[in-house]
């Protein structure tokens, strides 16, 4: 089922510090001024306390910018040296160090990941390079799924490097980049003394609450950095100083046809334009690190609250979900700082827009975010709903364009309908069957697209058709636990005695 229980913030007054930027003559006052006031937007949208943005072109800043709160009661703003948790952005750091690893020759990406744990159940099919591009579940190397194995490669450096992950991320990465404010997250000792960004969530009333950091490491999360860092790694991944051009072009490459991740890192084509990206997010942080290799900008962005990641499903590969995403492309790659980034409905709409894919992804993406929001506020449901429908009219051809996040927003509105008011919203099943059945026929297994219609003929009170969803997640080879294996087996093991 989808879980429920997320919090609100309250609205603050909004802080901003902007650093001067070098000049350049690449992009006109326009596009920096317009995506500053998209930031400054989605911040007050999503109700983040605080954010630290950072725009490179090359090695030039076009744009730093910290806007709120690190410490809302203390009135501590978010400045440059404010250290924020990157969650799964730790990914891409161990990805260079796994590739580092293999150019010294103390590894090779084809070695079976049992050969470092020789105690457990992993078939000999799983290489470490599957585990790499999160392509180890499933059908192995040919379907991404964003997995927890990605953790096994903390012992995997380890036992290569002779060292623990992080003397290894400290002599490879940390001390020769001169990282100062970069350091992972071990204990309360860690961030002693050290300007750091307080957590924060929405509770179930909507109010903005308090979080939890979650200490510890390993090489799927962990490390704590400010976006000033994460331009200096990012700058010398440009230029090769950790490891080979050849190993970041098969870094920063999808790992095969039709999938959405490279080694550490997502990779995908946009309207012509290759976007290699990553996303960071734990319940009380998110961070977004963008590269438009072609157009040599990069954008940095981190946060104190969950909501600058969680609301566009990144998870599934698609980076033009996130608002943030689609402003940082409008802006700076498409030179479109006169689009509106969120839809009003207005009736001076520009009617060659929106028959354009920007347009569709624009929609899309801010119907997901209203449904993510609409479990406090039933004006958003009602949005989403909105979007959806003007989705629908002016791209009929849904199916040509569904992806799981769609569907998830079409269930996700089904959820909310039921858990706000126990009724039965229909307004969408006639997609939801349509899209469930395309992405299943593609791939029996999916788990997700299973759980989703799972719970689609659940709230429909039609459990005969909900059940075989259920089993076909129980009974899949080769997948971890996650949450959906847990709904499922929950619903099986409470609705045995109704089976025929």
């Amino acid at each position: 089922m989808l879980r429920l229980k997320y919090t609100w913030l309250v609205s603050l007054l909004v802080l901003a510090s902007v650093v001067q930027a070098q000049p350049t003559n690449k992009f006109t006052n326009q596009q920096i001024k317009t995506f500053t006031k998209d930031l400054k937007a989605l911040k007050a949208y999503f109700k983040i306390p605080g954010m630290a943005a950072l725009v490179k072109y090359e090695d030039q800043t076009v744009l730093e910018e910290y806007n709120g709160w690190a410490n809302v009661a203390q009135k501590k703003p978010m400045t440059q040296n404010t250290l924020v948790p990157i969650a799964s952005l730790t990914k891409t750091f161990a990805a260079v160090l796994v590739l580092k690893l293999a150019e010294e020759g103390k590894l090779s990406l084809d070695d079976p990941l049992r050969k470092y744990f020789p105690k457990q159940d992993f078939t000999t099919k799983i290489l470490i390079k599957h585990v790499l591009s999160h392509t180890s579940q499933g059908d192995i190397g040919k379907q991404f799924y964003y997995s927890y194995r990605f953790g096994t490669l903390t012992r995997v450096i380890a036992k290569a490097s002779g060292m623990g992950f992080q003397q290894y991320l400290e002599k490879v990465i940390i001390k020769p980049l001169k990282l100062k404010n970069t350091r992972l997250l071990v204990n309360k000792k860690s961030i002693r003394n050290v300007p750091f960004a307080s957590p924060y969530q929405l509770n179930d009333e909507g109010k903005m609450v308090k979080g939890k950091v979650e200490y510890g490491f390993s090489t799927s999360a962990g490390i704590v950095s400010t976006v000033r860092d994460l331009a200096i790694f990012n700058q010398a991944l440009d230029q090769n100083k950790i490891i080979s051009a050849q190993s970041k072009a098969q870094m920063m490459k999808a790992f095969g046809k039709n999938l959405a991740y490279g080694y550490g890192i997502f990779s995908q084509y946009f309207m012509g334009e290759k976007l290699v990206w990553g996303y960071g997010q734990y319940d009380c942080y998110s961070g977004l690190y963008l590269k438009i290799p072609a157009k040599k900008l990069t954008l940095f962005l981190l946060a104190n609250n969950n909501l600058m990641s969680d609301p566009a499903r990144l998870i599934y590969g698609d980076a033009t979900s996130s608002l943030f995403v689609l402003s940082f492309l409008k802006n700076f790659v498409l030179n479109k700082p006169q689009i509106p980034l969120l839809e009003t409905f207005s009736a001076t709409a520009n009617k060659t827009l929106e028959k354009s894919e920007f347009y569709r992804k624009k929609l899309l993406a801010q119907a997901l975010a209203e449904s993510f929001l609409s479990r406090y506020d039933k004006k958003h449901f009602y949005y989403s709903i909105r979007l959806l429908k003007q989705v629908f009219a002016q791209f009929p051809d849904y199916e040509s364009y569904a992806h799981l996040n769609l569907m998830h927003n079409l269930l996700f509105l089904k959820e909310v309908a039921f858990h706000k008011s126990k009724t039965n919203f229909d307004t969408f099943d006639k997609q939801v069957k349509s899209i469930g059945a395309k992405l299943l026929k593609v791939h029996p297994e999916n788990p997700y697209a299973n759980v989703y219609m799972g719970n689609f003929y659940v709230r429909n009170n039609q459990k005969d058709e909900a059940r075989p969803y259920y089993e076909r997640i129980v009974e899949a080879k080769n997948f971890s636990n996650f949450w959906y294996t847990s709904v499922a087996k929950n619903w099986l093991k409470k609705n045995a005695s109704s089976k025929k």
